[in-house]
């Protein structure tokens, strides 16, 4: 019976494969495809060649809509044929009542053009397995017409636990939509970030704003989505908020504080990535990232230090290049009482003003030039200081204040001047009845 049933299989098949060859539409529609393929091909590629922007390659500093359009390049062949073929197909309808060869030849075009645009805009390697693995299966079914019978299928296979009932298909449909949403949502995120950075027109503080903004939609946006996929009524949620809302807020009280303090700190402009801040505490450091809860500073030793963004809010913050990365600083030494101080204070000035990091020169303001006067009067000599300006703060690769002291010291000592040390002097009283 079986034997015979595949027997008869096998010659309708045969039979129907004799028809469609000995048909002639079926060679105008090869020789459509072929055309179509052929002309798609040679457009595209001529279009990349006379556009720079998709032919030559870029580097990883260019602009992210400059790699974007080298990116579009990569896909015009398969767009192309899918246009062609899809005006061949609405035009032959109206001519010839066969045009299945034309509509295979469309479905193969739209899996290649979705092939290329996960080799061309999905980086990351699971990501890309990910799409080639699942997405063009599924893709492949809903072109063919089986994916509803698919659903079906999966629909039957379900799980009840008390009053909720799981399907195969709610768990399957929630895996691959939560994972095309995620990444959608990182993908879209660093994008519109990397955008944000490369506006020269915006300074850095606006930059972050936007980006921190930017962050935040997205995150929403892809919570709801990820919600309505669940099949969660947002009216539902809504009304499940109300009742715990207390409880959360009294938990997430802090972080909810954080989150709000970090974009508080963004919009007036208090902080910004390189500034250099102290806290009360006495942590000092670089900012080197805002996060949604708090702000890393980087030590010049090296370490991270993660400060809650509330912490910026309510306590002192010392910003030492918040308006101007020049600060000034001063350097203290002595000299003896019988030194010349007028023609001392002189060359010591033109000594620290030829060190490179130190702000000095004739086109200079006279308040912002090396400048040395007398501190006090001290037991064993007179307490002199330099006050000198340079760009950034005195530490780490940027240490000034060592190099200064040794300079002064050197031109001391090549002037013949040394610096005082504690001496006393004694008097003996009635020193002829001291015996010795």
């Amino acid at each position: 019976m079986n034997v015979e049933y595949f027997t008869q299989l096998f010659d309708k098949f045969v039979a129907s494969s004799a028809l469609v060859l000995s048909d002639t539409t079926t060679y105008i529609q090869l020789a459509t495809v072929l055309g179509i393929y052929l002309v798609a091909f040679l457009v595209a590629s001529k279009l990349r060649a006379s556009i720079g922007l998709t032919h030559v390659k870029p580097d990883q500093s260019a602009h992210p809509m400059r790699k974007l359009s080298y990116r579009i390049g990569g896909i015009l062949f398969p767009l192309f044929a899918i246009l062609m073929l899809r005006i061949s197909i609405d035009l032959g309808g109206t001519q010839t009542s066969e045009t299945w060869l034309l509509k295979a030849s469309l479905i193969v075009a739209v899996l290649l053009f979705y092939s290329s645009l996960v080799r061309v805009f999905v980086v990351n390697s699971l990501a890309a397995s990910f799409f080639r693995w699942i997405g063009l299966p599924i893709l492949a079914l809903h072109l063919f017409g089986y994916l509803p019978a698919v659903i079906t299928a999966l629909e039957n296979v379900s799980l009840s636990l008390g009053n909720v009932e799981v399907s195969a298909y709610g768990l399957v449909r929630v895996i691959v939509f939560g994972a095309v949403l995620f990444w959608a949502g990182r993908a879209s995120n660093n994008f519109g970030k990397d955008v944000i950075y490369k506006q020269e027109s915006l300074d850095l503080r606006t930059k972050e704003v936007f980006s921190k903004l930017l962050e935040v939609g997205m995150f929403c946006i892809i919570s709801l989505l990820l919600l309505n996929v669940m099949g969660i009524s947002l009216t539902t949620l809504a009304v499940f908020g109300g009742a715990v809302g207390v409880g959360l807020g009294l938990g997430l009280q802090s972080i909810a504080s954080n989150f709000i303090s970090g974009i508080i700190i963004l919009l007036d402009r208090s902080l910004t990535v390189g500034d250099f801040v102290e806290l009360d505490d006495g942590s000092k450091g670089f900012v080197r990232e805002f996060r949604m809860r708090y702000t890393v500073l980087e030590t010049y030793d090296g370490k991270d230090i993660l400060v809650p963004n509330e912490k910026f809010i309510s306590s002192l913050l010392i910003n030492w290049t918040h308006k101007d990365p020049k600060q000034r600083y001063r350097v203290d030494f002595s000299v003896p009482y019988a030194t010349d101080v007028r023609s001392m204070v002189e060359f010591i000035k033109e000594a620290v003003g030829k060190h490179p990091q130190v702000i000095s020169g004739d086109d200079i303001p006279i308040e912002e030039r090396p400048d040395c006067e007398i501190d006090s009067f001290g037991d064993s000599g007179i307490n002199m200081f330099v006050e000198f300006w340079i760009d950034g703060v005195d530490d780490g690769k940027n240490r000034v204040g060592g190099d200064l002291m040794l300079i002064i010291f050197e031109t001391l000592r090549e002037n013949g001047i040394e610096i005082p040390f504690p001496q006393r002097e004694v008097t003996i009283i009635n020193a002829d009845k001291v015996k010795i």
